[in-house]
């Protein structure tokens, strides 16, 4: 079954791909739709619109659409079958840089990728509040809003996490922060390895409670970067991945906390 993109996330998704300065067409449509596979919500298997449901979803031409198409398909994220459709294969490798699952596999591994990502994030905050455009806060916004919506629907919002720390990544209007943090990829949210579960279940008041916090210390961060604070979104951030690290780390010695899923 060909996977769509839902309306309630490709609009946002599709107005950068028209609206920003005109970069080039394809590598927005190749960022947008890689975005939509590292965080899961092009899983391995799906089979990808049709091209000219892109081409009415994103505003570009066919042209556009399958330039896109190679590019992924040159970077093993997707494969098409002639006659049938494309369909994605994974993340891929075209990232020089990557963390492997299998190096997210202990509370200590994860606690190294937090201590990463308070170098990365910290700085990667306080350009955003310097460099950010009105669409980065809206991309901003609209992920804090989905994430706010699926934990009251009684679900995690790893997928809404990701693309928050990515577009803050997008807004210092430096690649390579971009690019770094792509390469990251879901693995960069701690409960996304360590609370993998293949059948989720409904979050407890507890859980759901704590990713309010979560979403609390987010949108601290969003109003520092939308006031144009560096410092203060700077701050913000690491208090942020700071709390984050701290739990796991208490974790790490509580193995009763682990087994609550008191950590996040």
């Amino acid at each position: 079954m060909t996977t769509r993109l839902r309306s309630d996330h490709a609009p946002r998704r599709a107005a950068p791909v028209a609206a920003r300065r005109p970069r080039n067409l394809a590598l927005e449509l190749v960022e947008s739709l890689g975005d939509r596979i590292r965080d899961g919500r092009l899983a391995p298997g799906d089979k990808l619109p049709t091209e000219a449901e892109i081409m009415a979803v994103y505003g570009v031409s066919r042209t556009v659409v399958r330039e896109a198409l190679s590019k992924l398909q040159a970077a093993g994220q997707v494969r098409t079958r002639h006659g049938i459709g494309t369909f994605v294969v994974g993340a891929g490798d075209a990232a020089p840089f990557r963390i492997t699952p299998e190096q997210l596999a202990t509370l200590q591994d994860v606690i190294a990728m937090l201590e990463l990502r308070i170098g990365l994030e910290t700085e990667s905050a306080a350009l955003a509040a310097q460099r950010r455009t009105a669409q980065n806060l809206r991309e901003m916004r609209a992920a804090l809003d989905d994430f706010a919506a699926t934990v009251e629907a009684g679900r995690d919002a790893v997928a809404a996490d990701v693309r928050f720390h990515l577009e803050i990544a997008r807004a210092t209007q430096n690649p390579h922060f971009a690019e770094l943090m792509a390469a990251l990829g879901s693995g960069m949210i701690p409960r996304a390895r360590l609370d993998a579960s293949p059948t989720p279940t409904p979050l407890t008041d507890e859980r759901r409670e704590y990713l309010r916090r979560v979403n609390g210390e987010h949108e601290s961060i969003l109003d520092a970067i939308a006031r144009q604070d560096s410092e203060a979104a700077r701050a913000a951030m690491l208090t942020h991945l700071a709390n984050s690290r701290e739990r796991r780390r208490r974790a790490s010695v509580d193995p009763a906390a682990v087994a609550a899923r008191a950590a996040g």
